[in-house]
């Protein structure tokens, strides 16, 4: 009987077994069934030699991330064939003072500029270069108003702009009821609420307990009966804060505040709510978060951004009694522009550097670990309408 050849394939080798009508006696009366069959083949497995890793791919080679955000990598390691190996590379930064990376690829950014990732497998090896950009900070207050299309241009606006979009309150006019935030807010910042870290204004509040807000924000919004909550955000400590309840000193929100500030210190710490502590509009200067202005101005934070009046103010660094304080100051802006009416200037206010009411607008603040820049954009082309920078304290 002769066998047939049987190709070799890698890590396969080829043995004959014997047929079924070779493996056992037949009487001679029996049919000659099966005297044709060919023998049995049969492929036994064995390892092959470990492949030398050529090439590591790494995807994406290139990209742009925040300083504090994170960025997964992959990596695929190939061997002279081009096929894929299960090869595990080994991750590094090369300047582990902008980026760090885990065993998995897991990249933090830490710094501003651009760092080299690179995975090695044995003598294989490949890279990535990212661009580590400051965390923008973006957004304002006094948002939804039906009956005008400033919520929509400004949505428009953050359409062109990456980063974590907040919210100064009275997100949804008039009345902030759950269809205020379906047909109001949400056609015009919706697309952005998974970005967004709102506070609430009175206009909230006019449902009881902004019981409408917390359901349209969930969790974002940090907690029916409360609506304060802290965040970090390229290096910085973000306080959004809730000056529609209890806010004096003493208060539960008070209380968290400091012992926040205490236990988690920042070179850079910013925060905003709904009122503002000072305001050169109609509403003029509020006491509801003058305690909560205090324990900021006590830590040696830097800014602190507010709605309510709606238009844009700036004003220079303050104490907490609206005396100028260049030394140890904080810096408030007024942004009450995010598409309600727009109000008229009154009486302007010590400290008061810059107003603006002839559009609607949107406050970015790009943070940097040791400063800020700002710029109002305006919706008529995201045209540039005040803009500066500071350091932090």
């Amino acid at each position: 009987m002769r066998s047939r050849a049987v190709p070799r394939e890698p890590g396969c080798a080829p043995i004959v077994l014997a047929s079924a009508h070779t493996a056992r006696q037949r009487s001679p009366a029996a049919p000659r069934r099966g005297a044709g069959v060919l023998p049995l083949l049969a492929c036994l497995s064995f390892p092959l030699q470990a492949q030398t890793a050529r090439r590591v791919v790494i995807s994406p080679a290139a990209a742009t991330v925040e300083v504090g955000r994170t960025l997964q990598l992959a990596a695929v390691v190939l061997g002279a064939r081009r096929d894929t190996l299960r090869s595990a590379p080994r991750w590094a930064s090369l300047d582990t003072a902008k980026a760090r990376v885990s065993a998995s690829g897991l990249v933090l950014a830490r710094d501003t500029g651009v760092v080299t990732i690179v995975a090695t497998a044995g003598a294989a090896r490949g890279s990535a270069r990212l661009a580590i950009g400051p965390a923008v900070l973006v957004g304002a207050g006094d948002i939804g108003a039906c009956d005008l299309p400033g919520a929509r241009k400004t949505g428009e606006l953050l359409d062109r702009i990456p980063g974590t979009v907040f919210t100064t309150g009275d997100n949804a006019y008039p009345n902030g009821t759950r269809g205020q935030f379906a047909t109001c807010y949400d056609p015009a910042w919706g697309r952005h609420r998974a970005r967004t870290r709102p506070t609430a204004g009175n206009h909230d509040y006019r449902v009881p307990g902004a019981a409408s807000y917390f359901e349209y924000f969930g969790a974002a919004a940090a907690g029916r009966g409360k609506g304060w909550y802290a965040y970090d955000l390229g290096g910085w400590r973000i306080y959004a804060l809730n000056s529609n309840v209890a806010a004096g000193a003493g208060s539960e929100q008070e209380t968290w505040l400091r012992a926040d500030l205490a236990a988690r210190p920042r070179r850079c710490v910013l925060a905003y709510w709904h009122h503002a502590r000072f305001s050169s509009g109609p509403h003029h200067t509020s006491t509801r978060a003058a305690a909560l202005f205090q324990a900021l101005y006590d830590a040696a934070a830097d800014v602190v951004v507010t709605g309510h009046d709606h238009d844009y103010e700036r004003f220079a660094p303050l104490a907490p009694d609206g005396t100028p304080n260049a030394a140890r100051g904080v810096r408030q802006f007024v942004v009450g522009t995010g598409g309600g009416g727009l109000y008229e200037f009154g009486s302007v206010e010590r400290g008061s550097e810059f107003r603006y009411n002839a559009g609607w607008g949107v406050l970015k603040l790009t943070l940097y670990p040791r400063g800020y820049a700002w710029q109002f954009l305006g919706v008529d082309g995201a045209r540039v309408i005040d803009s500066g920078s500071g350091a932090c304290h």
